[in-house]
């Protein structure tokens, strides 16, 4: 091949990757003679064909996996399917194709497009939730968590899409609509099996402490969702009958402030406070419009509604008669269902107070101010000096929350508790395309879960999906009718799946022996496996996916089954790739297809340019101009590793004061760009920037190469820097970076080699620029060698012109020095 041929990406990435797979190079058993480094992306869905924005998160893994395997790590780096769930479903109502035909057939062709990638999977461990394989273990989940009374059913209000037929968790309801179909939700009261995570709150929240590696604003926000408060459980008698409603406040300090009640809609008090007065009728008429609308579109109403039962209670602190009301802005969910409303210093509580003309008290000044609930335009939630307030008033507001929970509890009046945010998981779904929760229903023995050995509870085949009447397997008889496993006698399987995000809650653990027939993972392997060190996806799991995973892990964790009680060490959510403005969607016909890309350019140029275009936890704009950009940079490697190759036997030793220069010069600057790269994948994750390193080495090489003939070109110099380059080349364009290795005459994979390795002292930069700064403020920059001594950084700082003006004769009280950074003059005054 002379140099001047193009590099044909098309027939190069196709040998390498049919050798690798002839050589089952990314096969991994576990090896304790080494480091392991478990390395997984966030399994997709297989809707359809990938398009080039979904392979950011897998060019991303696949860039760590091969990096690490050259740093001397037994990496795992599986790949499997989510494969059960509702769209499929949908599209077998809408076009009549049983789901597992249409969700096979997306995994072959999903499956093929990543290995046109060249992404490095060990295949054999691929997963599919959907497989009886594999569910049947989701199954054998589910019995153990109903054995340590940890998954129960009961009947509850519950999110419904009418189109999807299914209930939806509170976090799939999305601005009152179906975050799949976008069909507006529906509220029904319906039988639900539930795991019981509240029971893991305090742990899961407690735990995130031991994430170091998790981005601060994906613990927030499980941290937010749990949502532990410490406050006061109180009683108000009902005024005039027997009975007391029960609050939960995290400001028991504002009771003497509270001038109403408010109940939930649904609450059990509701419309039995409203029997037998005049407001009963219009009560029952706002409890039956509520019921119909979610929770979500219930609280971003503009306007608040509300009724009066035409009840009163009594305010334990006061001892007045308050009204009661039902409104929509109180959830049944959250604390007890019921509120004390105290206006002036809740805003919601101020906005219904205003439109109904409810009395407002307040009780708590802010420092410096006096408000008048006449005029006040908002409720004050701050902290301050309590007044109208009885035996508390002067007190600061955090004093006298301690002092009224103790007065509270020693009137029988209230007692101290912890609530949470966090409600328990329901994962009934009305759906076929799921796993069967494996619990039957007999006469005689009530509820009895399926034996282990009966696993798996099998999804029939020959099954009806006409999108109407809830789950296809509740119409069918052959499924729903069985015999009880305790007595013998007829039974009744449950018609419910379990939601998909109990698949993917312990799917990570599977990839360790996915072949395994008699356990759903081999413990030993797990052992070894385990923690994932790495683990990378969208920021829009950061809620469900990880915590219910979070939850499930610290489950086997308890049960000695897996080592960590947190499944994974290190958490990368990676931006997105948009177009024309918004996140690539077949919906909005602005994607890219994989098989252009390829066809056009090669994987390697898409894989490099998805890497190069932006820092990888930012979205950013595809551009036609910026791949081809990448091509050319390709192409030009290319181009000079065959001038090297052509040239080689021409070179020599670089003997001449100038072209010794020059050769050191290119070896200072290979080793300052393996520094580079090397920090920017292993610590920074800056993967562009590490990619703007190799394309300026590159350059200089070319320059070195064009500047000087062959013969005055250094072999020894050029070997060592053709050699790392290829080596660095390898995680970002692995096709490329194999058929240079073998063009240079290795038989072994450039995969299979170690990172190269730089000198500290060669890779030292030349000249620095050292910021100067008087206190603290930078004042100028100057441009040293490196390596320049304290004392003499010193003297610079002090006789440059900015700092001598800034100091005006002044003496300088200090001067910190941080040598090849900066100088810092600090002033007597310190101004």
């Amino acid at each position: 091949m002379s140099m001047e041929d193009r590099y044909n990406a098309a027939a190069v990435e196709q040998k390498w990757q049919r050798r690798w797979e002839e050589q089952r190079l990314y096969d991994v058993e576990p090896d304790p003679s080494r480091p392991k480094f478990y390395c997984l992306e966030m399994y997709p869905y297989p809707s359809g064909a990938l398009h080039i924005g979904h392979t950011r998160v897998y060019s991303i893994g696949d860039l760590i996996a091969r990096f690490k395997r050259m740093n001397g790590y037994q990496v795992l780096h599986p790949m499997g399917w989510d494969s059960f769930g509702m769209p499929a479903e949908n599209y077998a109502i809408e076009h009549g194709i049983h789901p597992a035909v249409s969700t096979y057939a997306n995994i072959d062709t999903i499956r093929a497009q990543m290995r046109r990638m060249g992404y490095s999977y060990d295949w054999r461990r691929e997963v599919a939730c959907s497989h009886p394989g594999y569910y049947k273990w989701t199954q054998w989940l589910f019995l153990l968590l109903y054995k340590k009374g940890l998954a129960y059913r009961r009947k509850a209000p519950v999110n419904w899409c009418p189109r999807c037929q299914t209930v939806l968790a509170n976090e799939q309801v999305e601005e009152g609509r179906c975050w799949r179909c976008e069909s507006e939700v529906q509220m029904r009261d319906l039988e639900q099996w539930c795991f019981r995570i509240t029971a893991y709150a305090d742990r899961l929240l407690d735990d995130l402490k031991l994430l170091d590696g998790w981005p601060e604003r994906v613990k927030t926000m499980q941290a937010n969702w749990i949502g532990r408060s410490h406050g006061c459980e109180i009683d108000f008698p009902l005024a005039g009958r027997d009975g007391a409603i029960k609050v939960f406040t995290t400001r028991h300090d504002t009771i003497f402030g509270a001038t109403f009640m408010v109940l939930a809609p649904e609450h059990p008090l509701t419309l039995e406070l409203a029997r037998g007065t005049p407001q009963e009728a219009e009560v029952r008429a706002f409890v039956e419009r509520m019921s119909h609308m979610t929770q979500r579109m219930r609280t971003t109403l503009n306007t608040k509604q509300g009724v009066f039962t035409g009840r009163y209670a009594v305010n334990p602190a006061t001892g007045e008669k308050i009204p009661i009301w039902t409104a929509d802005y109180v959830l049944m969910d959250y604390g007890t269902g019921a509120i004390q409303a105290v206006p002036a210093h809740d805003q919601r509580d101020f906005e219904f107070a205003r439109q109904y003309g409810l009395p407002i008290r307040v009780v708590v000044q802010p420092p410096g101010e006096t408000l008048d609930p006449g005029t006040m335009t908002e409720a004050y939630a701050g902290e301050g000096t309590m007044v109208n307030s009885g035996q508390f008033n002067g007190l600061d507001s955090a004093t006298a929350r301690e002092r009224m929970a103790d007065w509270l509890e020693q009137q029988g009046l209230g007692r101290r508790r912890v609530t949470y945010r966090l409600r328990d998981w329901l994962i009934s779904r009305q759906r076929y395309w799921g796993a069967p929760i494996p619990i039957v229903y007999c006469d005689r023995c009530g509820t009895v879960p399926v034996p282990e050995k009966d696993l798996p509870v099998l999804l029939p085949d020959d099954v009806e999906f006409t999108g109407e009447g809830g789950s296809p397997l509740a119409r069918h008889e052959g499924f729903v009718r069985t015999t009880c496993p305790q007595c013998g006698g007829p039974a009744r399987r449950e018609t419910d799946t379990m939601d998909t995000f109990v698949d993917s809650s312990w799917y990570y653990y599977r990839y360790t022996s996915a072949r395994d027939e008699h356990r759903p993972f081999d413990v030993d392997a797990v052992r070894y496996w385990l923690p994932v060190d790495q683990y990378i996806g969208g920021i829009e799991h950061a809620i469900l996916h990880l915590l219910y995973s979070r939850f499930i892990t610290k489950v086997l964790y308890d049960e000695g089954l897996v080592p960590s009680p947190e499944p994974f060490q290190r958490l990368f959510t990676n931006g997105m790739v948009v177009m024309g403005g918004a996140k690539m969607s077949k919906s909005k016909g602005n994607v890219v297809s994989i098989e252009e890309v390829v066809s056009n350019y090669g994987a390697d140029t898409g894989r490099v340019y998805i890497l190069f275009a932006a820092p990888p936890e930012n979205d950013f704009e595809w551009s036609d101009g910026g791949i081809a950009g990448v091509h050319r940079f390709l192409q030009k490697i290319w181009r000079l590793m065959q001038r090297y190759r052509a040239g080689r036997d021409g070179m020599g030793t670089a003997e001449s004061g100038a072209d010794r220069e020059a050769a050191q010069r290119i070896r200072r600057r290979l080793h300052q760009t393996i520094r580079k790269v090397t920090d920017d994948i292993d610590r920074r994750w800056q993967f562009n920037t590490a990619v703007s390193a190799l394309m300026s080495f590159v350059n200089d090489l070319q320059d070195y190469a064009d500047q000087l003939p062959a013969a005055r070109q250094d072999r020894d110099v050029w070997d060592e820097a053709a050699d790392a380059l290829v080596r660095m080349l390898a995680p970002f364009a692995p096709h490329l970076a194999e058929e240079l290795w073998e063009q240079m005459g290795r038989t072994e994979s450039v995969h299979l080699q170690r990172w190269p390795s730089y000198d500290p002292e060669i890779a030292r930069d030349e000249v620095v620029t050292v910021v100067l700064q008087v206190n603290g403020k930078v004042r100028d920059r100057i441009t040293v060698p490196a390596g320049t001594g304290e004392e003499e950084l010193r003297r610079l700082a002090l006789e440059n012109e900015r700092v001598r003006a800034l100091l005006d004769g002044r003496q300088a009280a200090r001067v910190v020095v941080i040598p090849d950074r900066l100088v810092n003059v600090v002033t007597a005054a310190g101004s």
